[in-house]
């Protein structure tokens, strides 16, 4: 798949490091929010989770990039748990992914 073809992708992920020694994973996931902050990509850190958006490719190498942070940082293992979503029914223009789920809910709610 080339680069134009690339699926846009609305993702969730987790990332757990494992094996550090302490309790507080604090400072390893202030080390992947720098590396999503460099990816360029949309992303809102939760706190249980991270909102992530944009190709499909990108998105992924953000993910990977993390891990490998993570690692350089001390973490012998990381468990990570990812959901993603696509759709071609319609058009996302980028970064609006999740605002527009989110939205789409409140519109409803509001009723």
């Amino acid at each position: 798949m080339s680069t134009s073809d690339d699926l846009y992708a609305v993702a969730d992920f987790c990332l757990i490091p494992m094996g550090t020694g302490e309790p507080s994973v604090a400072g390893y996931i202030a080390e992947c929010q720098r590396i999503l902050e460099k990816s360029g990509l949309k992303y809102k850190v939760c706190g249980y989770g991270t909102n992530l958006e944009g190709p499909w490719s990108e998105v992924s190498k953000a993910i990977h990039d993390c891990h490998l942070a993570v690692h350089a940082q001390g973490a012998p293992r990381i468990a990570t748990d990812i959901r993603i979503g696509t759709r071609t029914d319609r058009e996302i223009a980028p970064g609006t992914g999740n605002e527009a789920k989110v939205k789409r809910v409140e519109e409803i709610l509001s009723k």
